[in-house]
């Protein structure tokens, strides 16, 4: 007989395994499909941060319960999440006033940050160079992960411990609404039926319900990365963010002095045209990870982003983080771009094709932070 499932969830990345996750907590027979070996999208080419302290004050709180979620599934199997804080780090006053003013929201928020002298932000971040560092705000309940790691870990926890049914190498051709129920169909002439689907697809627009994408709001963002060689006996605690990453993440656009800052940058520049912010987060073999950059593309044209990396991009990423930071060396041994799918102006793109069958999308740079707690809510959604 064929085997028939509550819900059958289209793409094994963050954002599809975390409503596996919460689906199976309701105690829900769930399949999670991934047309690749394993996931090759954004949730494994992004810099592995879980970082609510980015995110305006909505995707915050989402970000804050995936904190608790990363923690509690941590204490039972090792997903590679280590709370090693986030810190921002500011290079003038203008940079500092946003800090000052982001600690005082989040005190109101109840959210745990600290304000960090240079002294302090010296001590605590090795090669931080004095002559950039005026000051820092530090969160000392984000995470990191590693991405590949994680991804495959997770996947592992929810199969033995929660008795997911994950099927890699199998693209989803066809979804169809079949007497309440759905029947997908896919590369391996399979058919497949469940009660509800939900497809988590990243920025795959061409396989299911294209014309949904065609018309919609949904753009693609191109990232650029490097990786040093491991960095022995050195060590840079949690993720470093810095003084562009304070006048372009969420959070800092509901200070009140933001407006009047951005107002006063320049409007063409090298860093502007990119969307250049500079980051640092050391991976567990001593590796330091760079970036990053920003090139955007509506849904439909999203081939024009192209396959290439752009080497200027990456110099100028380079140039721009020796000035913050002096590494034992530079010597970079990974270089790669990453895509995920955003809307232009909404925080995700959500489209029900029937009762039964549902898109969920677009979500951007949040997926690694936002993407557990926001589940959590929209299988409640979904299941009401």
């Amino acid at each position: 007989m064929q085997k028939q499932y509550d819900l059958i969830i289209i793409g094994g990345g963050v954002l599809g395994t975390f409503h596996a996750y919460h689906a199976l907590k309701k105690g829900l027979k769930v399949a999670l499909i991934e047309k690749n070996i394993q996931p090759m999208g954004a949730t494994v080419r992004n810099f592995g941060q879980v970082v609510p302290s980015g995110m305006d004050s909505k995707w915050q709180a989402y970000g804050r319960r995936s904190l608790e979620i990363y923690k509690s599934i941590q204490s039972e199997y090792d997903i590679s999440a280590r709370q090693n804080g986030t810190v921002y780090i500011a290079s003038n006053e203008e940079e500092l006033q946003l800090l000052e003013e982001l600690y005082s929201i989040n005190k109101r928020n109840n959210y745990k940050s600290l304000l960090l002298t240079k002294e302090e932000c010296l001590r605590k971040y090795p090669g931080l160079r004095s002559n950039y560092v005026i000051a820092g705000l530090f969160f000392p309940d984000e995470i990191t992960v590693e991405p590949r790691l994680m991804i495959t870990r997770l996947h592992k926890y929810l199969i033995d411990k929660l008795g997911l049914e994950v099927m890699n190498n199998l693209n989803v051709l066809h979804c169809e609404p079949l007497q309440g129920r759905v029947e997908i169909t896919t590369s391996m002439n399979k058919t497949l039926k469940a009660s509800k689907v939900i497809i988590c697809n990243g920025n795959d627009f061409k396989t299911l319900y294209p014309e949904v994408f065609e018309t919609s709001n949904l753009e693609v963002c191109k990232l650029q990365m490097m990786q040093t060689k491991p960095l022995k006996n050195y060590q840079l605690p949690g993720s470093i963010l810095t003084g562009w990453t304070i006048r372009r993440y969420e959070s800092f656009s509901e200070c009140p002095s933001f407006k009047e800052i951005k107002a006063k940058e320049p409007e063409t520049s090298f860093q502007k045209k990119w969307g250049v912010h500079i980051l640092f987060k050391q991976a567990t073999d001593g590796s330091v990870i760079i970036g990053d950059s920003h090139e955007y593309a509506d849904a439909k044209n999203a081939d024009a982003l192209g396959f290439d990396l752009n080497m200027e991009l990456d110099e100028f990423m380079l140039n721009e983080a020796k000035k913050i930071i002096a590494l034992p060396n530079f010597e970079i041994a990974k270089r790669w771009y990453g895509n995920y799918s955003q809307c232009k102006n909404t925080d995700i793109f959500t489209y029900d094709v029937d009762d039964n069958i549902h898109i969920i999308t677009g979500i951007g740079g949040k997926g690694m932070t936002g993407s557990a707690g926001f589940s959590e809510e929209n299988i409640k959604s979904i299941y009401k």
